[in-house]
């Protein structure tokens, strides 16, 4: 437990986008690179706001497309400058070589990831597929639920990418249109209290520069691929630690846990939110907004005399898997909330859903997992969606299970 002090914060109306934008402000980032596509782009309208009033001294360019966009902010990356950078589906995708050699180059871009479904068909509503495109090729990804919790992760994501012991990009993903805008109440700390947290961006003896010439992106091969991959899961795997160290120093420094305020308690734990767990029989899983309807329908059913609980994912990569093992395994049975699709997986269910089975594998006892895909396109899932999936849950409680994978509410497969 870290000693905390009363910071006078003040207190704005603003959406998650906005707030990501203020964040970056307060990092003091040098380059930003920007190309529109909902549901991300009001960072870029807000950040460019502030530049124009002089809140931001930054570069600003607007790249010819997405591709040019990661670009930019990888190069501006390698020779020192802090950047910011985003998108959305099919916008995330159309940048993908450029996103996965910033990963692989070891770049600490930080990208916002506004969550859309991805095209075809059209639409603009929230899925997490865009996101978890990266999921295996070394960038940092922490999912959002509140305005709150967007500023704060943000801050986070410079302090733990740039650090010398990661140099990996930083994805933050928040869910398209609940999220990147809906207005909510957000505390911003005194700005002059982010020197104490963020240390400048160093790259050290890796800065590419006239006056000191190394080789980026070489040509190896078989010669040294595999090593170079291992040292990448190395840098991953020591960002849990970096991780830990940085949400103890944001308390430390602004006077709070990272995610909470005078009204909203976060457990002080970085990598996921247990929400009435203890004693729960039936625990949800979920990342992103889809929490609110979770945590509704759990104080309902609990008095109800249901033991249900929650589990929300904030970091998945790196994968929280010993948070996973020790919450979830005095559990009856697990239900998670996949608002992704895997298409033509093991048992044809949802990405988290296999995160969180293969997790749970080597335990000698180990709960039962259900799997719900839901909320995708954007389609909202319901307070009376979740009831029913915790009544589904407490069916199987001591019943094998037939039927792994369940769709929320789709049309023609009454569930």
């Amino acid at each position: 437990m870290t000693e905390t002090r009363k910071i006078i914060e003040r207190e704005v109306l603003m959406n998650g986008t906005q707030a990501v934008a203020n964040a970056a402000m307060y990092a003091d980032v040098d380059v930003v690179a920007a190309y529109p596509i909902r549901p991300y782009t009001e960072v870029m309208d807000t950040i460019s706001k502030l530049i124009a009033d002089g809140e931001l001294d930054a570069e600003f360019i607007v790249a010819e497309g997405e591709h040019g966009q990661f670009e930019t902010v990888k190069h501006a990356s390698l020779v020192g400058a802090r950047t910011l950078v985003g998108s959305s589906g099919v916008g995330w995708l159309y940048a993908m070589e450029a996103i996965v050699v910033t990963a692989t180059d070891r770049a600490p871009v930080v990208a916002i990831i506004g969550n859309r479904a991805l095209d075809d068909p059209g639409a603009y509503g929230v899925e997490h597929n865009d996101a978890m495109m990266v999921r295996d090729v070394g960038w940092l990804l922490a999912w959002v639920d509140t305005a709150q919790e967007a500023f704060d992760t943000t801050l986070i994501a410079y302090r733990v990418g740039e650090d010398p012991r990661v140099l990996v990009p930083v994805g933050i993903s928040m869910d398209g249109g609940f999220l990147t805008h809906s207005e909510q109440i957000v505390r911003l700390p005194p700005k002059e209290l982010v020197k104490d947290f963020l240390p400048p961006y160093n790259r050290g003896k890796y800065l590419v520069h006239p006056d000191n010439p190394i080789t980026v992106a070489p040509q190896v091969n078989e010669d040294w691929v595999m090593e170079i991959r291992r040292q990448h899961d190395e840098a991953v795997e020591r960002a849990r630690g970096v991780i830990v160290e940085a949400y103890e120093s944001f308390k430390k420094v602004f006077g709070r846990y990272p995610g909470s305020t005078s009204e909203i308690e976060m457990p002080e734990n970085p990598f996921v939110e247990p929400f009435m767990i203890d004693d729960a029989e039936i625990v949800l899983i979920g990342m992103g907004t889809v929490s609110k309807p979770m945590k509704v329908a759990i104080k309902k059913m609990r008095n109800q005399g249901y033991k249900v609980g929650m589990l929300r994912i904030r970091w998945f990569r790196p994968f929280p898997t010993q948070d996973v093992i020790k919450y979830l395994s005095q559990a009856k049975v697990v239900c998670v909330i996949d608002r992704d699709y895997s298409i033509g997986s093991p048992n044809r269910g949802g990405v988290i859903y296999h995160e969180i089975r293969s997790s749970l594998y080597d335990l000698d006892q180990r709960p039962k997992v259900l799997n719900f895909i839901g909320g995708l396109g954007g389609r909202e899932i319901t307070i009376q969606d979740v009831e029913k999936i915790i009544k589904i849950g407490y069916e199987h409680r001591d019943t094998p299970i037939t039927k792994p994978v369940y769709w929320v509410g789709v049309r023609g497969d009454p569930w």
